[in-house]
């Protein structure tokens, strides 16, 4: 199982009523065919009631392992099915790279 599997695997433990993950990596400075860098689209009633944060930490111990082991960067949007229709669907991009150890140190 890869790293993008794993994640939608273990998510559904919220039972989510939309799941997309998204291997963002391609968009930076790593070896083709890394999953290192993904985003997270997650909609569940298990968030009602919870503030953005706690949202996050609900993932982020639900991803520990990969976390700790494979993922350099989760970006996540979590919602309720009301916030979700209220946004139309629709999420923010992913802020752009900044390159990572390639990127020019400024002092």
């Amino acid at each position: 199982m890869n790293i993008k599997e794993s994640i939608e695997t273990k998510l559904q433990s919220l039972q989510p009523e939309f799941l997309e993950v998204i291997n963002e990596s391609h968009k930076h400075n790593v070896p083709k065919g890394s999953e290192s860098h993904f985003k997270v689209i997650i909609v569940s009633e298990e968030f009602q009631g919870k503030m953005l944060l706690a949202r996050h930490q609900m993932v982020n111990k639900i991803l520990a392992d990969e976390l700790a082991h494979s993922i350099h960067a989760l970006t996540l949007n979590t919602m309720t099915s009301k916030e979700w229709s209220d946004k139309g669907g629709e999420t923010n991009n992913s802020p752009p790279c900044l390159g990572g150890s390639s990127r020019k140190q400024v002092y």
